[in-house]
């Protein structure tokens, strides 16, 4: 077990330094581009971008999770799923610029039809970093996959801000979106050269296919759901609410998941391969849960803190404030620390070869997040609905973890108060974090919002860095 609690540690360092970087990146450039854009234009970007990535979620065909459980693969294998994802990804493609006028009818949006067409491009492009991203994930590559994530990220942040500044408007979000999956692709080719052979046999692939399409039956309920929010905000209230909900979950989500997906993808294939010992399992899911808690407990804990001061400050290309985001954000943040915590779950199911209890999973959390989402729509006004709406988040995810803590002892006889003491020294030293950021509020009262958010980036951070690096 040394030897894959050491794959562990090495893949959290790499792929999390590698998200650290990106994520900030990303981040920065966001609210850069947030004041050369109208709350009406960031709407209709978040709307098609979220279209896109749940057409996204079809790539592969889930076919990346099948390679990395898979107990061996031929070459014959490798080179008739490339051809099997290219010619998914194209069907993709093509169906998302059909679909795209009907979609800017059903909005009520004019001319939003032709923003899809970056989303179809990208669709070809990501199916062809499938395998060489696979290969590299089954071969604990960490720090190849390391830096082809954080070559994309970037490149795509340096579009987006690039296009912003010259006035694109709505096109320096999807073109953005789009250009990540082209940096993604010429990355892993040559972090990982892949050179398909002209051959093509559905048999040797078919085992790999069924587990596939299992697999993405759960990815496509989980982008969805990632994104219905956003669709049924859009839906209900139009662009410019969609904008101030999106800062608002952009800045309460979006590090939480980034942190989840991190955990997520270094342990898929650990526990891939521990999976027949139920005590190398268990203690692989606490290793996880220890280490996501220790960064993303910190991290909601700091995003409510610095709800107030940094919703006040950042404003849109007409100076309008986002200050309607705060309440939204606090909620979301504690939404979110659950929400990856919940998600935990897959990567586990997934290795272990069960994928339909992944898919079953992801659509019950759909069917509760989509039926809260839409009574809230029809309940309340713009204002107090994206509110409510984000309370929706926060009401379903204890109910999915109650659940889980009973499938995780009867499955695999892991019970839930023993995970749960992994969790006792991240809630004290974050409970220890508040503390301190109110006693220095209240010592530095009237300070610049800037340097009070400053104060409490430093405090979190200094918080997951102490937990990362206890002996627990």
């Amino acid at each position: 077990m040394s030897a894959h609690r050491q794959h562990l540690r090495r893949g959290f360092n790499w792929l999390g330094g590698a998200m650290i970087v990106a994520k900030a990146t990303d981040f920065g450039t966001i609210l850069i581009v947030l004041l050369y854009l109208t709350k009406q234009q960031l709407g209709i970007a978040s709307l098609v971008v979220a279209i896109g990535t749940v057409i996204e979620a079809l790539d592969g065909l889930g076919t990346n999770a099948a390679l990395v459980q898979a107990p061996s693969l031929s070459r014959l294998q490798l080179d008739s799923l490339f051809w099997f994802i290219a010619g998914a990804a194209l069907l993709a493609a093509v169906a998302t610029m059909l679909a795209a006028p009907w979609i800017g009818a059903a909005y009520g949006l004019g001319g939003m039809a032709a923003y899809f067409l970056p989303i179809a491009v990208k669709q070809p492009l990501v199916g062809a970093a499938v395998i060489p991203l696979a290969i590299m994930s089954r071969e604990l590559q960490y720090e190849r996959i390391a830096v082809v994530n954080v070559c994309s990220t970037t490149g795509a942040a340096l579009t987006r801000i690039g296009l912003a500044v010259a006035g694109a408007g709505v096109w320096a979000i999807v073109v953005g979106y789009a250009a990540s999956g082209l940096y993604t692709l010429i990355g892993a080719l040559v972090a990982k050269p892949f050179r398909p052979g002209l051959r093509f046999s559905l048999p040797a692939i078919s085992p790999l296919v069924r587990f596939g399409l299992r697999a993405t039956t759960s990815s496509l309920f989980e982008q969805t759901f990632n994104n219905v929010d956003y669709l049924i905000v859009g839906w209900f209230y139009g662009p410019a609410p969609l904008a101030v909900y999106r800062v608002a979950f952009d800045v309460a989500m979006q590090p939480a998941l980034a942190v989840g997906t991190l955990i997520n993808r270094t342990a898929l294939p650990v526990f891939a391969r521990v999976a027949a010992v139920r005590e190398h399992l268990a203690q692989t899911l606490a290793w996880s849960l220890r280490r996501l808690a220790a960064v993303g407990a910190p991290l909601a804990a700091a995003t409510v803190l610095a709800a107030a001061p940094l919703t006040a400050l950042i404003h849109d290309g007409a100076g309008h404030s986002y200050a309607a985001a705060r309440v939204p954000l606090e909620i979301l943040a504690a939404a979110a620390l659950l929400r990856v915590i919940s998600q935990l779950i897959y990567p586990l199911a997934l290795g272990a070869g069960r994928p339909r209890t992944v898919a079953r999973l992801s659509g019950v959390t759909l069917l509760l997040l989509a039926s809260g989402m839409l009574i809230a729509g029809f309940a309340f006004s713009a204002r107090v609905g994206i509110v409510a709406i984000a309370v929706v988040w926060l009401a379903v995810y204890p109910l999915l973890l109650l659940w889980e803590a009973r499938y995780l002892r009867r499955r695999w006889n892991i019970r839930a108060r023993d995970l749960a003491r992994t969790l006792l020294l991240p809630i004290v030293s974050t409970g220890a974090l508040v503390l301190i950021v109110e006693a220095g509020r209240f010592m530095f009262a009237g300070a610049h919002q800037r340097v009070e958010i400053g104060m409490i980036v430093v405090a979190a951070a200094l918080t997951s860095v102490g937990l990362v690096g206890a002996r627990q």
